[in-house]
């Protein structure tokens, strides 16, 4: 825990708590994916603050007698600032027994669940992770897409393709993934996905490398989209495909040929 947590204003609001904050993954969208702990918890739930991508028959499992919250952020629009966010979750837990924290695929997979873990610790919040079903392992998976293979790929990375300002180094090292794994997945990639190949061309990453655009994974309506390092940013404007989506870079991709339902 960091100094600045200890330090936190938000220490200051915790007089006495009743409850206790749960951080649960909702999975990528499907609701048959969601774990049975985490279905149990809504369905008990006093208060659930939940993200923008936790997807409609998700959200249908909370008790209906629950106040909901969206705390949604998505590119260009936030619901609440993310300090807001987590002096709520304070508030609530001095008046509320089950506090849940809502969020889409895995709380600690690019999901800012450790910044808020670390500020209700620091405040004096009882507080327990419920992991979720990430969307980087099962939007491939729905994809026909094996992020392992032993004929394919026996190392995989996944990197953010969004990275906040201010954050504890500049820039993710392109190059030393693109050297030294065989299957990349990235997160919030599409919008700078033009940026994200010109990097892995400069890491001399073949040009006609496989990489699928996987958007709302796991849900009715998941569109894939198939190209090589050298076109995939044309296909995807000709394509008008937007997030959110998964990015997958490697040989693996091309297993979805045989292995697509």
């Amino acid at each position: 825990m960091t100094n600045a947590s200890l330090n936190s204003p938000l220490s200051s609001l915790v007089r006495s708590c009743l409850g206790k904050v749960y951080l649960l993954g909702a999975g990528p969208g499907d609701p048959g994916l969601m774990t049975l702990k985490g279905k149990t918890l809504l369905e008990h739930a006093d208060v659930v603050v939940y993200d923008a991508l936790v997807s409609a028959p998700i959200l249908a499992m909370i008790n209906p007698r629950a106040e909901q919250i969206d705390a949604g952020k998505r590119r260009s629009r936030h619901s609440l600032p993310q300090a807001d966010t987590t002096k709520l979750l304070i508030e609530k837990a001095q008046s509320h027994a089950v506090v849940v924290r809502l969020k889409g695929g895995d709380p600690f997979m690019f999901g800012r669940g450790g910044e808020e873990m670390q500020d209700l610790v620091s405040a004096g919040v009882p507080v327990e992770v419920i992991p979720g079903i990430t969307a980087g392992i099962a939007a491939p998976a729905y994809a026909g897409i094996p992020l392992t293979h032993r004929g394919y790929s026996s190392s995989v990375t996944f990197v953010t393709g969004h990275e906040s300002v201010g954050k504890y180094r500049p820039a993710v090292n392109w190059q030393a993934i693109a050297q030294g794994s065989e299957t990349i997945v990235v997160y919030m990639g599409i919008h700078n996905l033009p940026q994200i190949v010109e990097q892995l061309t400069a890491a001399a990453m073949p040009a006609d490398t496989p990489i699928a655009l996987v958007r709302w994974g796991t849900r009715p309506d998941q569109e894939t989209l198939f190209g090589t390092l050298s076109n995939i940013v044309k296909r995807a404007a000709q394509a008008e495909f937007e997030a959110p989506a998964i990015v997958v870079i490697g040989r693996v991709v091309d297993l979805h040929e045989v292995l697509a339902a």
